[in-house]
């Protein structure tokens, strides 16, 4: 039996939504729409999943699940498209299913591969691939520290796309587990604790 997703992504500069009708293991993306502004996650990604519903000419009450890229990205843009998933699923009683955010980059790749995405203060998330599989990271580094970097082809860019989100998700029979945030360094922002000691 098919079901009608939502997939998003806030993990990267892409404010990635889209609807996708899955059918066991039969991908249909239905509408994407993607925006790419590292400073619009909040303002873009409401607007990207009421338009992407309305390209694929369903409404919210027609979705029976959600997806959503929970990083490693910025604390922020996290928090964003994590927040928006699960009122979505909270208002409509769907699941919400949280997936690595490099692992559905990775997914539509296939082969040996490194994906690595900016963490900004001169550092970089990655993570190590062996035919969509993940089998080290994800991490966060200098991009001189990260093992095989000086085996890697450099790459245009690619952003999580909503097949790569549904693909990556690992398990669809059972609950899903509640959404964490791959947060892999400290925030920017400093405790008045952290301040004081300064």
């Amino acid at each position: 039996m098919s079901s009608l997703i939502l997939a998003i992504d806030t993990a990267t500069p892409a404010v990635t939504a889209g609807v996708v009708r899955r059918d066991g293991d039969t991908i249909e993306v239905l509408a994407q729409r993607v925006t790419v502004d590292a400073r619009a996650h909040a303002e873009q990604l409401t607007p990207n999943a009421v338009g992407a519903l309305a390209d694929a000419g369903v409404g919210v009450e027609d979705l029976a699940a959600v997806v959503v890229g929970c990083g490693p990205g910025p604390f922020t843009g996290l928090r964003v498209g994590m927040a928006t998933a699960a009122a979505f699923g909270h208002a409509l009683g769907v699941p919400v299913h949280g997936v690595c955010s490099l692992d559905a980059i990775a997914i539509m790749a296939g082969g040996d591969l490194l994906v690595v995405t900016d963490a900004r203060r001169r550092e970089v998330y990655w993570a190590r691939y062996r035919d969509g599989m993940r089998f080290e990271g994800p991490a966060v580094a200098a991009p001189a520290d990260v093992p095989g970097a000086e085996e890697a082809l450099a790459q245009p860019p690619r952003h999580p796309t909503a097949e790569g989100l549904v693909r990556a998700v690992a398990d669809w029979t059972s609950p899903p587990a509640p959404l964490v945030p791959l947060y892999l360094r400290r925030p920017d922002a400093k405790t008045l604790a952290e301040r004081a000691a300064r």
